[in-house]
């Protein structure tokens, strides 16, 4: 069965498969659609990407797309908010609206300059301790969807 996805969740240029994967059971748990963005660290086929996903995969709604402009042509918009460990505002600060765009950057290297210079007013954190560099990329995309689900009082009926 197919949903309006409440949220989407972008992993742009992700490099790691089980990040991927997680993040995918997580868009299953709350009625998101992933989105990837290429270049991809690993093969869409890749066992560690199914593995991390588990037997999920068949609920899953995701798209993969070729680079920056063709996300944005794919959803007919720009992002809501992005995210980055250099950003200063935290995540819980703002209202997240059902159908957000919600964007992540790759797990070595974050957002591109261009993409968080061009809408800084969207760039949100999640607050750590200076010790800690950043937050797992899986990790970061659950705590942020779970929040926007918790701001709209729980799940809705599927």
């Amino acid at each position: 069965m197919r949903y309006d996805p409440c949220l989407h969740i972008v992993l742009h240029e992700p490099e790691i498969p089980p990040n991927a994967g997680n993040v995918g059971r997580t868009c299953v748990a709350i009625g998101a659609k992933m989105w990837l963005v290429r270049p991809l660290g690993f093969q869409i086929d890749d066992y560690y990407l199914r593995r991390a996903g588990l037997d999920y995969w068949a609920e899953l709604e995701w798209e993969v797309v070729d680079d920056w402009a063709a996300l944005l042509s794919r959803l007919g918009r720009g992002p809501d908010w992005l995210f980055s460990a250099r950003g200063e505002k935290p995540y819980t600060d703002v209202r997240y609206e059902r159908g957000s765009v919600l964007v992540f950057g790759r797990e070595s290297a974050g957002l591109p300059a261009e993409i968080v210079s061009a809408h800084p007013e969207k760039l949100l954190t999640i607050p750590s301790r200076p010790q800690v560099r950043s937050l797992n990329l899986s990790n970061c995309a659950a705590i942020v969807a779970y929040e926007a689900v918790r701001q709209w009082g729980g799940l809705a009926a599927p």
